[in-house]
């Protein structure tokens, strides 16, 4: 044991104090994650809040406040879950069980268009099909004489294919994990029996993965249902109203009371949604696929359709990773969204201002606002990531070193709560909580610190996951010699813990990072124009009709989220030196 994890003699003598710290982690997770949730719902139960139960729920404006945002919202929902199911479970489907040439490429391609920030390919769908019947320059096609109908270019049918597009690698990923455990025994003994492929397919393949099928809709669902950036972008010019930008029209207006109602009410049906996938999942017989056999997936040979299902693949790849990213760029470089790829510009990039185009306005990397809303979000993103990681450590480590106590279970529901609440939510409640004062805090509504505290409660659950993973390979043993030696927790987190966990806590660091800079349903009520961030700039010049620098802003946000994502990566592949 080294002598520096050797406590002097007064420390061993101190009363211990195990249970000091899971108590403070419980008060501090109650107070990011209980007490926003606790204060929006006694807001409602005032005078003025019971009022606003009674708007929503049973007045004449209850239709356009609760009914019609539902209706679409569960639509949307429905929608995409299904759409998901297919499209990811075709993709997976022919990427582990088929013999197709190049599944790793389509492997990495169909893993992509979840990186992709849902405004992205809002905003690419908008420079395409938008039309003329909101006035402003029209899309792509409409100006190059092909007419787009409404139906096509605004309302609840582009979000619904803009949104499968983007949730659809999410089922692919749960999917495709599944299918990799169907052992190639199982098949084989069916084949032997005389089976053919459907029967293999309905009695053996689609039971063993039907978690995998639930999960994968409900996660889908529940994503769909609280996205604020494609129903707002694509939807609201037409008056298509969702409960997520319901809530964001209530509370933009002041009608605050209103906007926290819809909020719970939208907590409700998604935690409803969830239960009902849980209680799916936890009521049906479980299957066993991985045994101490060797394990070998079975690939079915294809035939005639090998190459025909493989262009279905890329093409499917292309039109929701590449072509959106290629959209969006060219329209950051065309002064007409007719000439995409005609005539570019730097303008909207490096552009002084001052003259004809667009308006005046100076190129992104000018603008002084743009400036600093890039600052803002790569602070933003390196202090959430930083706060979120240390805190979920803490969190990870008690869970995991006290797996099994009453202390542990708490823990890991207060953690892990912010999952069932849609982010545009979880907003409201944080408004609620912060935005007057409390006692000798001022009103932090409008202050970056407000979207730092707000940012890291919601993300907590990503780091407190990437903590057990890595605690998970630790042994217990380590920290136990220590602690026998008398080092304290803190001397046996730093010496300890942290080293052999380092680059794995780093690569969950990054991919909070990447999550909160490509964020927009989280910041859009939080962020003022005191503290503005990029997400949120890109959309305001959308709403505003100033697609190539709203798409410039996106393509700047794709590349910082690109060259994160690489780096997560290069730390997740490599190991520790010691291992080498």
């Amino acid at each position: 044991m080294s002598a520096g994890l050797i406590a002097p003699p007064w420390r061993r003598r101190l009363p211990a104090t195990r249970h000091v710290l899971p108590l403070v982690l419980i008060v501090v997770a109650g107070v990011l994650v209980v007490g926003p949730l606790a204060r929006i719902l006694l807001v409602t139960l005032t005078p003025s809040g019971l009022g606003a139960w009674a708007d929503v729920l049973a007045s004449r404006l209850s239709r356009n406040l609760w009914w019609l945002p539902l209706a679409n919202t569960l639509i949307l929902g429905l929608g995409v879950s299904a759409g998901c199911l297919l499209l990811g479970g075709f993709t997976a489907w022919l990427v582990v069980l088929t013999d197709a040439p190049g599944r790793r490429i389509l492997g990495l391609l169909h893993t992509l268009p979840f990186m992709i920030p849902s405004f992205a390919a809002a905003l690419a769908w908008g420079t395409l099909f938008r039309n003329a019947r909101l006035g402003g320059s029209a899309g792509y096609f409409e100006a190059n004489g092909l007419a787009v109908p409404d139906w096509l270019a605004w309302g609840i049918v582009p979000v619904l294919i803009v949104l499968v597009a983007h949730y659809y690698s999410l089922a692919f990923t749960i999917i495709a994990a599944a299918l990799s455990s169907v052992g190639a025994d199982l098949v084989e003994a069916a084949q032997m029996t005389g089976a053919r492929r459907p029967r293999i397919l309905f009695g053996i393949i689609l039971p063993v993965v039907t978690p995998a099928l639930v999960s994968a809709a409900s996660l889908t669902l529940a994503g769909a249902v609280a996205n604020f950036a494609a129903p707002a972008l694509l939807g609201l010019p037409v008056r298509m109203q969702t409960l997520s930008t319901r809530i964001f029209g209530m509370i933009e207006i002041g009608q605050v009371e209103r906007g926290f109602v819809l909020a719970l009410l939208l907590i409700g049906v998604s935690g409803i949604f969830l239960f009902l996938s849980d209680r799916l999942v936890s009521g049906r017989r479980a299957f066993v696929t991985v045994t101490g056999k060797g394990g070998r997936t079975r690939r079915f040979p294809l035939g005639r359709w090998r190459w025909p299902l493989l262009a279905v693949g890329l093409a499917l790849g292309i039109l929701t990773t590449v072509m959106p990213v290629l959209v969006l760029a060219a329209s950051s470089l065309a002064p007409q969204a007719g000439a995409l790829f005609s005539n570019w510009t730097t303008h909207f990039w490096l552009g002084e201002g001052g003259g004809q185009m667009a308006q005046g306005q100076a190129g992104i990397l000018r603008n002084p606002v743009l400036i600093e809303a890039l600052w803002n979000t790569l602070k933003l993103g390196v202090v959430v990531a930083l706060i979120a990681m240390v805190l979920g450590l803490a969190l990870a480590h008690t869970i995991t070193r006290r797996k099994g106590t009453v202390l542990a279970n708490v823990l890991s529901q207060l953690a892990f709560l912010p999952l069932l609440v849609p982010s545009i939510a979880f907003a409201a409640a944080y408004i609620a909580l912060f935005g007057r004062p409390i006692g000798p805090l001022p009103s932090l509504y409008g202050s970056f610190a407000l979207l730092v505290i707000a940012a890291a409660a919601h993300n907590l659950p990503y780091a407190v996951q990437a903590g057990r993973s890595v605690l998970g390979q630790i042994a217990g043993d380590l920290e136990e010699s220590a602690r026998l030696a008398g080092a304290g927790a803190l001397r046996r987190m730093w010496a300890i813990v942290i080293p052999l966990a380092i680059r794995g806590l780093l690569a969950g660091a990054i991919l909070v990072f990447v999550k909160m800079v490509r964020d927009l349903s989280l910041v859009v009520l939080l962020s003022t124009v005191a503290t503005p961030v990029l997400s949120m700039v890109a959309y305001r010049y959308a709403s505003e009709g100033f697609t190539q620098f709203a798409n410039a802003i996106t393509v700047l946000i794709l590349v910082i989220c690109l060259a994160a994502s690489l780096v997560a990566q290069m730390l997740q592949a490599r190991v520790q030196r010691w291992k080498r």
